[in-house]
């Protein structure tokens, strides 16, 4: 998720029960540019491993030097392939999803990169192009002779973006052709959804995105459900904004105070989501220029709460 996997997002969510982290994806062009906002998204905190480092583009001469900078230089576990980002500026490029519409290229690609690095190579995918172009057990098929060690497959099209509905029928017809493990993506948003596409499908692991945000008690909650069938608690209101504040204090480390707190007034309005009363004090949030007034309007609103369940 671009703009949002960064390392303090990350380490939060490993240390809430998930398995592997990914990085938000990075330009195959600005690592060999060395350009400086790249590079500084290559950093990895050793808490939050295995961690798995994604990487894109459309030449494979860049894609494969890439790579190599990133097997040779970072501390990363797994270096993964980005062959799902939907978006213009990446497809235009002939990168991300546009790689959808030829196995060959798949093949290629992944190839290319297998025979030059010694960390493991993933590669994250869609169902793909549009409802016309669906080569995914094509493509699976490529990736895998290519040589990845694992495919995670998002169920939609490029054409759906992050609309509709996630088809998991084609997730489970690739899994049966697959001979490597398959990560199923898309719609997982209960541990309930995670048992189900785990017991119906055959996956070998679910990735969670969107629902883990500003919710890594989903993350948590997923795991003990998986493992013991039950659910845990939902968190009380004050635990949602500790773990806010910490979100907002690694984010600082990394990025300075004032970046990080404009950054986390999205990251707030996840937080706050399910919160009775919560509208307003999402407005005043975006107001907020330092960690000092972010922390005062956050508490403000938890110490209310307080006192009004008290009441009843």
């Amino acid at each position: 998720m671009a703009g949002v996997t960064n390392p303090a997002f990350r380490l939060i969510a490993k240390e809430f029960g998930a398995g592997l982290v990914c990085a938000e994806m990075v330009s195959d062009k600005g690592i060999l540019l060395e350009n400086a906002r790249t590079m500084r998204m290559l950093y990895v905190d050793e808490r939050e491993k295995p961690l798995s480092l994604q990487i894109f583009g459309g030449s494979k001469d860049t894609l494969v030097k890439a790579a190599q900078y990133v097997d040779q230089n970072t501390n990363a576990d797994i270096i993964d392939i980005n062959m799902g980002c939907p978006v213009p500026k990446v497809t235009k490029c002939d990168a991300g999803a546009k790689w959808l519409l030829d196995p060959d290229k798949v093949y290629e690609m992944v190839n290319a990169v297998t025979n030059v690095v010694e960390k493991p190579v993933t590669v994250k995918m869609r169902l793909g192009w549009d409802d016309d172009h669906i080569f995914i057990l094509d493509n699976v098929k490529a990736a895998q002779t290519g040589g990845a060690a694992a495919i995670a497959i998002h169920g939609r099209t490029r054409a759906q973006q992050y609309e509709g509905t996630a088809n998991w029928d084609w997730i489970g017809e690739a899994k049966k052709v697959a001979t490597v493990p398959i990560i199923g993506n898309g719609d997982i948003a209960t541990p309930q959804d995670a048992k189900r596409v785990i017991d119906q499908y055959g996956v070998d692991a679910v990735m969670i995105g969107r629902a883990a945000l500003g919710n890594p008690w989903m993350l948590y909650q997923t795991v003990q459900y998986l493992e013991t069938g039950e659910l845990p608690p939902e968190p009380a209101a004050r635990e949602k904004i500790d773990i806010c504040m910490l979100h907002l204090d690694r984010l600082s480390a990394i990025k300075g105070e004032l970046t990080a707190v404009r950054e986390m007034r999205q990251h707030a309005a996840w937080y706050l989501k399910g919160l009775k009363g919560s509208g307003p004090i999402r407005k005043q949030i975006n107001e907020t220029e330092s960690r000092e007034a972010f922390a005062a309007v956050l508490y403000g609103f938890v110490d209310q709460l307080e006192r009004q369940l008290s009441e009843v």
